[in-house]
Protein backbone atom coordinates (compact mmCIF):
# COMPACT_ATOMS: atom_id res chain seq x y z
CA UNK A 1 0.00 0.00 0.00
CA UNK A 2 0.79 3.68 -0.63
CA UNK A 3 2.89 4.76 2.86
CA UNK A 4 1.82 8.39 3.71
CA UNK A 5 4.31 10.42 5.40
CA UNK A 6 4.58 10.51 9.02
CA UNK A 7 4.00 13.91 11.23
CA UNK A 8 5.82 13.97 14.06
CA UNK A 9 3.64 13.91 17.39
CA UNK A 10 4.86 13.57 21.14
CA UNK A 11 2.35 10.27 22.33
CA UNK A 12 5.56 9.51 25.66
CA UNK A 13 7.92 12.21 26.54
CA UNK A 14 8.71 15.62 24.79
CA UNK A 15 9.91 15.14 21.18
CA UNK A 16 9.36 11.35 20.77
CA UNK A 17 6.81 9.07 19.28
CA UNK A 18 6.12 5.18 19.13
CA UNK A 19 7.97 2.97 17.70
CA UNK A 20 6.29 -0.32 16.35
CA UNK A 21 7.48 -3.63 14.74
CA UNK A 22 6.00 -4.60 11.30
CA UNK A 23 8.12 -6.62 9.69
CA UNK A 24 10.65 -9.18 10.48
CA UNK A 25 12.91 -11.15 7.99
CA UNK A 26 15.29 -13.57 9.13
CA UNK A 27 17.70 -16.14 7.96
CA UNK A 28 19.36 -18.43 10.21
CA UNK A 29 19.43 -22.00 11.21
CA UNK A 30 16.02 -22.45 12.36
CA UNK A 31 14.49 -21.66 8.75
CA UNK A 32 14.86 -19.15 6.30
CA UNK A 33 11.77 -16.25 6.90
CA UNK A 34 10.03 -15.67 9.42
CA UNK A 35 7.04 -18.97 9.22
CA UNK A 36 9.96 -21.34 8.82
CA UNK A 37 11.70 -19.51 11.85
CA UNK A 38 8.89 -19.57 13.80
CA UNK A 39 8.38 -22.99 12.90
CA UNK A 40 12.41 -24.43 13.71
CA UNK A 41 11.96 -22.34 17.39
CA UNK A 42 8.97 -24.93 18.10
CA UNK A 43 10.77 -28.01 17.07
CA UNK A 44 12.91 -27.38 20.46
CA UNK A 45 16.06 -28.96 18.41
CA UNK A 46 19.63 -27.66 17.89
CA UNK A 47 20.42 -27.95 14.41
CA UNK A 48 24.46 -27.55 15.21
CA UNK A 49 26.50 -29.73 13.10
CA UNK A 50 30.25 -30.47 12.12
CA UNK A 51 31.28 -27.27 9.44
CA UNK A 52 30.62 -28.80 5.80
CA UNK A 53 31.86 -25.82 4.10
CA UNK A 54 35.46 -26.79 4.61
CA UNK A 55 37.59 -28.91 6.25
CA UNK A 56 38.12 -28.47 10.38
CA UNK A 57 39.75 -31.11 11.39
CA UNK A 58 42.65 -29.22 12.30
CA UNK A 59 40.97 -26.84 14.49
CA UNK A 60 39.95 -27.55 18.07
CA UNK A 61 36.29 -26.51 17.51
CA UNK A 62 34.89 -28.20 14.17
CA UNK A 63 30.96 -27.29 14.69
CA UNK A 64 28.80 -24.40 13.33
CA UNK A 65 25.12 -23.42 12.35
CA UNK A 66 25.45 -23.49 8.34
CA UNK A 67 21.89 -21.84 6.99
CA UNK A 68 20.64 -24.44 4.62
CA UNK A 69 17.57 -24.15 2.03
CA UNK A 70 18.87 -20.59 1.07
CA UNK A 71 18.52 -19.25 -2.52
CA UNK A 72 19.71 -15.89 -3.17
CA UNK A 73 17.94 -15.57 -6.50
CA UNK A 74 15.26 -16.03 -4.75
CA UNK A 75 15.70 -12.52 -3.27
CA UNK A 76 17.40 -10.67 -6.28
CA UNK A 77 17.55 -10.98 -10.05
CA UNK A 78 20.32 -13.43 -11.00
CA UNK A 79 22.62 -10.32 -12.59
CA UNK A 80 22.86 -8.86 -8.61
CA UNK A 81 23.34 -12.33 -6.93
CA UNK A 82 26.81 -12.58 -9.22
CA UNK A 83 28.08 -9.42 -8.30
CA UNK A 84 27.44 -10.63 -4.67
CA UNK A 85 28.87 -12.05 -1.79
CA UNK A 86 27.10 -13.74 0.77
CA UNK A 87 26.98 -10.87 3.32
CA UNK A 88 25.71 -8.83 0.77
CA UNK A 89 23.19 -11.96 0.02
CA UNK A 90 21.89 -11.96 3.48
CA UNK A 91 21.67 -8.08 3.89
CA UNK A 92 19.41 -7.55 0.54
CA UNK A 93 17.30 -11.16 1.15
CA UNK A 94 16.70 -10.37 5.14
CA UNK A 95 15.33 -6.63 3.97
CA UNK A 96 13.30 -7.66 1.53
CA UNK A 97 11.68 -10.48 3.72
CA UNK A 98 10.92 -7.36 6.34
CA UNK A 99 9.56 -5.12 3.80
CA UNK A 100 6.97 -8.17 2.18
CA UNK A 101 6.36 -9.49 5.72
CA UNK A 102 5.04 -5.48 7.12
CA UNK A 103 3.11 -5.70 3.50
CA UNK A 104 4.95 -2.61 2.56
CA UNK A 105 6.16 -1.86 -1.15
CA UNK A 106 9.33 -0.18 -1.30
CA UNK A 107 8.81 1.91 -4.60
CA UNK A 108 5.19 3.27 -2.77
CA UNK A 109 7.90 4.81 0.70
CA UNK A 110 9.13 8.18 0.66
CA UNK A 111 13.10 7.02 0.78
CA UNK A 112 14.17 10.10 2.36
CA UNK A 113 12.07 9.12 5.28
CA UNK A 114 13.70 5.03 5.07
CA UNK A 115 17.02 4.56 7.35
CA UNK A 116 18.69 1.51 7.05
CA UNK A 117 20.76 0.73 10.41
CA UNK A 118 23.00 -2.65 10.10
CA UNK A 119 25.32 -4.16 12.45
CA UNK A 120 27.89 -6.83 11.88
CA UNK A 121 31.28 -7.61 13.62
CA UNK A 122 33.10 -8.89 10.42
CA UNK A 123 31.04 -7.98 7.57
CA UNK A 124 32.38 -9.47 4.14
CA UNK A 125 35.53 -10.94 6.02
CA UNK A 126 35.02 -14.51 4.43
CA UNK A 127 34.56 -13.36 0.77
CA UNK A 128 37.89 -11.52 1.24
CA UNK A 129 39.29 -14.50 2.67
CA UNK A 130 38.37 -16.63 -0.49
CA UNK A 131 40.04 -13.69 -2.46
CA UNK A 132 43.27 -13.87 -1.02
CA UNK A 133 43.71 -17.54 -1.50
CA UNK A 134 42.96 -16.53 -4.92
CA UNK A 135 45.72 -13.64 -5.16
CA UNK A 136 48.40 -16.12 -3.75
CA UNK A 137 47.10 -18.53 -6.31
CA UNK A 138 47.37 -16.59 -9.17
CA UNK A 139 48.32 -12.55 -8.43
CA UNK A 140 46.03 -9.70 -8.63
CA UNK A 141 44.43 -10.41 -12.37
CA UNK A 142 42.61 -13.54 -10.24
CA UNK A 143 41.28 -11.58 -7.70
CA UNK A 144 37.24 -10.33 -7.65
CA UNK A 145 37.57 -7.15 -9.34
CA UNK A 146 34.42 -6.04 -6.88
CA UNK A 147 36.22 -7.39 -3.44
CA UNK A 148 36.46 -3.58 -2.23
CA UNK A 149 32.78 -2.95 -2.63
CA UNK A 150 32.02 -5.89 -0.12
CA UNK A 151 34.45 -6.50 2.46
CA UNK A 152 33.42 -4.06 4.96
CA UNK A 153 30.67 -4.20 6.98
CA UNK A 154 28.89 -0.67 5.33
CA UNK A 155 28.50 -2.74 2.48
CA UNK A 156 25.43 -3.77 4.08
CA UNK A 157 23.37 -0.96 4.61
CA UNK A 158 24.72 0.46 1.36
CA UNK A 159 23.61 -2.47 -0.36
CA UNK A 160 20.10 -2.52 0.96
CA UNK A 161 19.61 0.96 0.54
CA UNK A 162 20.54 0.84 -2.91
CA UNK A 163 18.24 -2.08 -3.77
CA UNK A 164 15.68 -0.18 -2.35
CA UNK A 165 15.95 3.58 -3.11
CA UNK A 166 15.96 4.89 0.58
CA UNK A 167 17.90 7.56 1.32
CA UNK A 168 17.40 8.46 4.90
CA UNK A 169 20.16 7.86 7.78
CA UNK A 170 22.55 4.65 6.54
CA UNK A 171 24.79 2.93 8.78
CA UNK A 172 26.49 0.38 9.62
CA UNK A 173 27.87 -0.39 12.95
CA UNK A 174 30.78 -3.29 13.79
CA UNK A 175 30.42 -3.66 17.72
CA UNK A 176 30.77 -7.39 17.63
CA UNK A 177 28.31 -9.50 18.87
CA UNK A 178 26.40 -6.11 20.24
CA UNK A 179 26.33 -4.50 16.32
CA UNK A 180 22.74 -6.21 15.75
CA UNK A 181 21.15 -4.70 19.25
CA UNK A 182 22.88 -1.47 18.53
CA UNK A 183 21.64 -1.44 15.22
CA UNK A 184 17.62 -1.64 16.32
CA UNK A 185 18.41 0.67 19.21
CA UNK A 186 20.02 3.12 17.13
CA UNK A 187 16.93 3.03 14.32
CA UNK A 188 14.24 3.28 17.01
CA UNK A 189 15.84 6.71 18.15
CA UNK A 190 15.51 7.85 14.55
CA UNK A 191 11.91 7.04 14.08
CA UNK A 192 11.32 7.66 18.19
CA UNK A 193 12.98 11.63 17.26
CA UNK A 194 11.21 12.00 14.15
CA UNK A 195 14.30 12.37 12.00
CA UNK A 196 12.96 9.00 9.91
CA UNK A 197 9.14 7.49 9.60
CA UNK A 198 10.67 4.09 8.46
CA UNK A 199 13.53 2.28 9.16
CA UNK A 200 14.92 -1.36 8.14
CA UNK A 201 17.52 -2.09 11.18
CA UNK A 202 18.71 -5.57 12.01
CA UNK A 203 22.22 -7.35 11.49
CA UNK A 204 23.95 -9.71 9.22
CA UNK A 205 26.86 -12.17 9.32
CA UNK A 206 28.54 -14.70 7.07
CA UNK A 207 31.50 -15.43 8.72
CA UNK A 208 31.96 -19.89 8.14
CA UNK A 209 35.46 -19.44 6.26
CA UNK A 210 38.62 -21.24 7.60
CA UNK A 211 41.04 -18.52 8.75
CA UNK A 212 38.03 -16.50 10.63
CA UNK A 213 36.38 -19.46 12.44
CA UNK A 214 40.01 -20.92 13.11
CA UNK A 215 40.72 -17.62 14.70
CA UNK A 216 37.77 -17.82 17.29
CA UNK A 217 38.85 -21.70 17.78
CA UNK A 218 42.38 -20.57 18.53
CA UNK A 219 41.03 -17.87 21.90
CA UNK A 220 39.11 -21.14 22.68
CA UNK A 221 35.85 -19.15 23.06
CA UNK A 222 34.28 -21.92 20.94
CA UNK A 223 32.96 -25.27 22.04
CA UNK A 224 34.81 -28.18 21.88
CA UNK A 225 32.28 -30.71 22.15
CA UNK A 226 32.80 -32.37 18.35
CA UNK A 227 31.22 -35.83 19.03
CA UNK A 228 27.78 -34.55 19.98
CA UNK A 229 26.77 -31.63 17.99
CA UNK A 230 23.08 -31.33 18.98
CA UNK A 231 23.94 -31.17 22.58
CA UNK A 232 27.37 -29.14 22.24
CA UNK A 233 25.72 -25.37 22.58
CA UNK A 234 24.86 -25.28 26.07
CA UNK A 235 24.12 -22.10 27.49
CA UNK A 236 24.32 -21.70 31.86
CA UNK A 237 24.74 -25.52 32.07
CA UNK A 238 27.38 -26.97 33.74
CA UNK A 239 29.07 -28.26 31.37
CA UNK A 240 29.18 -25.76 28.97
CA UNK A 241 32.52 -24.76 26.91
CA UNK A 242 32.10 -22.35 24.34
CA UNK A 243 29.72 -20.61 21.73
CA UNK A 244 29.05 -22.28 18.26
CA UNK A 245 29.49 -19.89 15.00
CA UNK A 246 26.76 -19.55 13.15
CA UNK A 247 25.87 -17.51 9.70
CA UNK A 248 22.12 -15.98 9.53
CA UNK A 249 20.46 -12.28 9.25
CA UNK A 250 17.72 -10.94 10.94
CA UNK A 251 16.32 -7.36 9.78
CA UNK A 252 13.11 -5.59 11.50
CA UNK A 253 11.16 -2.67 10.19
CA UNK A 254 10.69 -0.12 12.52
CA UNK A 255 7.60 2.40 12.03
CA UNK A 256 5.45 4.85 13.76
CA UNK A 257 3.10 3.53 15.56
CA UNK A 258 0.38 6.10 14.44
CA UNK A 259 1.01 5.60 10.93
CA UNK A 260 0.69 1.48 10.88
CA UNK A 261 -2.35 1.76 13.18
CA UNK A 262 -3.94 3.75 9.87
CA UNK A 263 -2.84 1.53 7.68
CA UNK A 264 -4.44 -1.32 9.64
CA UNK A 265 -0.63 -3.27 9.78
CA UNK A 266 0.14 -6.50 11.64
CA UNK A 267 2.28 -4.97 14.74
CA UNK A 268 4.30 -7.71 16.40
CA UNK A 269 5.58 -5.33 19.33
CA UNK A 270 6.29 -1.87 20.30
CA UNK A 271 10.29 -0.73 20.72
CA UNK A 272 10.24 0.60 23.84
CA UNK A 273 13.75 1.59 25.15
CA UNK A 274 17.14 0.67 24.05
CA UNK A 275 20.65 0.86 26.73
CA UNK A 276 24.31 0.96 25.86
CA UNK A 277 27.40 0.74 28.06
CA UNK A 278 31.14 -0.04 27.69
CA UNK A 279 32.88 -2.16 30.16
CA UNK A 280 36.39 -0.45 29.37
CA UNK A 281 37.66 -3.10 31.28
CA UNK A 282 39.33 -5.89 28.64
CA UNK A 283 38.68 -7.49 25.24
CA UNK A 284 37.23 -10.41 26.16
CA UNK A 285 36.48 -10.87 29.71
CA UNK A 286 33.42 -9.23 30.63
CA UNK A 287 33.74 -6.78 33.98
CA UNK A 288 33.37 -9.33 36.32
CA UNK A 289 30.66 -7.37 38.81
CA UNK A 290 28.78 -6.94 35.68
CA UNK A 291 28.23 -3.46 37.04
CA UNK A 292 28.29 -1.83 32.91
CA UNK A 293 26.36 -4.83 31.57
CA UNK A 294 23.42 -3.93 34.18
CA UNK A 295 23.51 -0.30 33.32
CA UNK A 296 22.71 -0.84 29.82
CA UNK A 297 19.54 -3.08 31.21
CA UNK A 298 18.47 -0.56 33.41
CA UNK A 299 19.38 2.50 31.17
CA UNK A 300 16.79 0.76 28.30
CA UNK A 301 14.30 0.58 31.24
CA UNK A 302 14.26 3.70 32.24
CA UNK A 303 14.45 4.65 28.47
CA UNK A 304 11.52 2.72 27.93
CA UNK A 305 9.50 4.19 31.45
CA UNK A 306 9.37 1.02 32.41
CA UNK A 307 9.67 -0.29 36.08
CA UNK A 308 12.00 -4.01 37.04
CA UNK A 309 9.27 -4.88 38.26
CA UNK A 310 7.23 -5.23 35.31
CA UNK A 311 9.54 -6.82 33.26
CA UNK A 312 8.25 -10.64 32.03
CA UNK A 313 11.17 -12.60 30.48
CA UNK A 314 14.45 -11.99 29.48
CA UNK A 315 16.20 -12.98 26.01
CA UNK A 316 19.71 -13.32 27.32
CA UNK A 317 22.74 -13.04 24.99
CA UNK A 318 23.69 -16.58 26.79
CA UNK A 319 27.11 -17.22 24.99
CA UNK A 320 27.58 -20.40 26.64
CA UNK A 321 31.31 -19.64 27.68
CA UNK A 322 32.50 -19.95 31.07
CA UNK A 323 32.77 -16.34 31.72
CA UNK A 324 30.18 -14.20 29.87
CA UNK A 325 27.08 -16.54 31.38
CA UNK A 326 27.16 -15.95 35.21
CA UNK A 327 28.29 -12.21 34.82
CA UNK A 328 24.85 -11.89 32.68
CA UNK A 329 23.48 -14.14 35.62
CA UNK A 330 24.46 -10.99 38.15
CA UNK A 331 23.73 -8.36 35.98
CA UNK A 332 19.96 -9.16 35.47
CA UNK A 333 20.03 -9.56 39.64
CA UNK A 334 21.48 -6.10 39.61
CA UNK A 335 18.96 -4.58 37.05
CA UNK A 336 16.30 -6.27 38.04
CA UNK A 337 16.09 -7.24 41.90
CA UNK A 338 13.82 -9.35 43.41
CA UNK A 339 12.11 -9.42 39.74
CA UNK A 340 14.96 -11.44 38.74
CA UNK A 341 13.82 -14.47 41.11
CA UNK A 342 10.41 -14.84 39.43
CA UNK A 343 10.69 -13.96 35.36
CA UNK A 344 11.90 -16.21 32.72
CA UNK A 345 15.25 -15.98 31.27
CA UNK A 346 16.56 -17.97 28.43
CA UNK A 347 19.35 -18.28 25.91
CA UNK A 348 17.84 -19.24 21.99
CA UNK A 349 21.83 -19.09 20.80
CA UNK A 350 21.18 -23.45 20.32
CA UNK A 351 19.26 -22.99 17.60
CA UNK A 352 20.94 -20.74 15.27
CA UNK A 353 24.62 -20.40 16.94
CA UNK A 354 26.53 -17.37 18.00
CA UNK A 355 25.80 -15.54 14.86
CA UNK A 356 28.28 -12.71 16.40
CA UNK A 357 26.86 -9.34 15.04
CA UNK A 358 23.47 -11.05 13.23
CA UNK A 359 22.83 -12.81 16.93
CA UNK A 360 21.01 -10.12 18.78
CA UNK A 361 19.09 -8.55 16.11
CA UNK A 362 17.84 -12.40 15.39
CA UNK A 363 16.82 -12.01 19.56
CA UNK A 364 14.88 -8.92 19.03
CA UNK A 365 12.84 -11.31 16.42
CA UNK A 366 12.31 -14.16 18.95
CA UNK A 367 11.78 -11.24 21.13
CA UNK A 368 8.93 -9.80 19.23
CA UNK A 369 7.39 -13.16 18.35
CA UNK A 370 7.77 -14.10 22.16
CA UNK A 371 5.09 -11.00 23.02
CA UNK A 372 2.78 -11.72 20.16
CA UNK A 373 2.75 -15.55 20.30
CA UNK A 374 2.83 -16.32 24.04
CA UNK A 375 5.48 -18.72 23.87
CA UNK A 376 8.90 -18.48 25.51
CA UNK A 377 11.64 -21.13 23.50
CA UNK A 378 13.78 -22.81 25.52
CA UNK A 379 17.37 -22.65 26.57
CA UNK A 380 18.08 -26.39 25.04
CA UNK A 381 20.75 -28.30 26.31
CA UNK A 382 20.67 -27.44 30.20
CA UNK A 383 20.53 -30.27 32.25
CA UNK A 384 22.17 -28.60 35.37
CA UNK A 385 23.16 -25.30 36.14
CA UNK A 386 26.14 -24.09 36.23
CA UNK A 387 27.89 -22.15 39.04
CA UNK A 388 26.90 -18.88 39.77
CA UNK A 389 23.45 -19.56 37.15
CA UNK A 390 20.89 -19.60 39.22
CA UNK A 391 17.74 -17.97 37.68
CA UNK A 392 15.21 -20.07 35.20
CA UNK A 393 16.23 -20.14 32.19
CA UNK A 394 13.26 -22.31 30.62
CA UNK A 395 15.55 -25.39 30.35
CA UNK A 396 14.65 -27.90 27.49
CA UNK A 397 11.36 -27.08 26.69
CA UNK A 398 9.62 -23.94 25.77
CA UNK A 399 6.99 -22.29 28.34
CA UNK A 400 3.29 -20.78 27.27
CA UNK A 401 3.66 -17.06 29.14
CA UNK A 402 1.33 -13.94 28.24
CA UNK A 403 4.57 -11.89 28.39
CA UNK A 404 4.17 -8.02 28.98
CA UNK A 405 7.24 -6.71 28.96
CA UNK A 406 10.57 -8.45 26.66
CA UNK A 407 14.20 -7.34 27.48
CA UNK A 408 16.67 -8.64 24.96
CA UNK A 409 20.26 -8.53 26.08
CA UNK A 410 23.67 -8.12 23.87
CA UNK A 411 27.16 -8.34 25.16
CA UNK A 412 30.58 -8.17 22.96
CA UNK A 413 34.12 -8.27 22.71
CA UNK A 414 35.49 -5.34 23.63
CA UNK A 415 33.46 -4.96 26.69
CA UNK A 416 30.08 -3.94 24.73
CA UNK A 417 26.30 -4.17 26.53
CA UNK A 418 23.42 -3.30 24.57
CA UNK A 419 19.91 -4.07 25.64
CA UNK A 420 16.50 -3.23 24.35
CA UNK A 421 13.14 -3.43 26.01
CA UNK A 422 10.13 -4.11 23.93
CA UNK A 423 6.53 -4.26 24.96
CA UNK A 424 3.27 -5.94 23.47
CA UNK A 425 1.25 -4.66 20.53
CA UNK A 426 -1.33 -3.28 23.28
CA UNK A 427 0.51 -2.41 26.00
CA UNK A 428 0.65 1.67 26.97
Amino acid sequence: MTAERVEPNRPRGEGTREVVITGIGVIAGPGVGIVAFREGLRRETSPVSPVSRFDPSSFRSQLAVEVSGFEPRDFMDRRRARRLDRFGHLSIAAARQALEDAELDATELPGERVAVQIGSALGGIAHAEQETTQYLAGGIRTVDPRLALTVFCGASSCNIAIEFGFQGPNSTNAMSCASGTMAIGEAFRLVRGGVSDFALAGGVEAPLAPLTFGAFSVIRAMSTRNDEPERAYRPFDRERDGFIMGEGAAVLLLEEEAHARRRGARVYARLRGYGTTSDAHHMVAPRPDASQAARAMTNALADAAVDPSEVDYVNAHGSSTPLNDPVETLAIRAALGDRAERIAVSSTKPYYGHALGASGAIEAAVSALVLREAWIPPTLNLEERGEGCDLDYVPLRGRELQARVVMSNSFGFGGINASLVLTGADEG
